[in-house]
């Protein structure tokens, strides 16, 4: 991690870096490349048990035990309406804390912490995919890929009930 400043984004999400960057927590979902800030995430993790939860959204995996805490599963891929992941290989894991509570996002792997210059963060084009945008706080150009910067808020907001599980 940088030793820059922490500050908070339009959406309440907490980013460190410098001044003029931000350090985002790499992840993707098929082929589309994903951002969470650094400092949302709590852990990373391999494949995990975890348990369904009955009468839960469909994007809610289950729930999995977390050094002795209960920790909401959210399949990512489900949530932001793309198909199901077909080949077999178990998700990773992005533990975040949202309002006080543990959430893993189930994704379909983990990259790299990437520290990204301001000036290159674009609010997300009216291109982008409408599903994408309800959870998107923006995007980044990045040599000819298109990282997106999910706002974990927006992905835990199950109509409006702070509780998903």
């Amino acid at each position: 991690m940088s030793s820059g400043t922490a500050t908070m984004t339009e959406g309440g999400a907490a980013t460190i870096g410098s001044e003029d960057h931000r350090d985002y927590v790499t992840m993707s979902i098929g082929s589309q490349m994903f951002g969470i800030p650094v400092l949302n995430v709590q852990d990373v993790l391999g494949s995990q048990q975890i348990t369904r939860v009955p009468l839960a959204p469909p994007e809610v995996a289950g729930s999995l035990n977390l050094r002795g805490r209960i920790v909401t599963a959210i399949d990512v891929r489900l949530r932001l309406g793309m198909p199901k992941k077909e080949d077999g290989k178990p998700p990773m894991s992005v533990v975040v804390e949202h309002e006080g509570e543990l959430y893993s996002l189930l994704v379909d792997a983990v990259g790299e912490v990437l520290s990204l210059n301001m000036k290159d963060y674009q609010r997300n084009p009216p291109t982008l995919n409408a599903r994408l945008r309800e959870f998107s706080d923006g995007i980044y150009r990045l040599n000819g890929a298109l990282l997106v910067v999910l706002s974990v808020g927006s992905l835990l907001n199950f109509g409006g009930h702070k509780d998903v599980a």
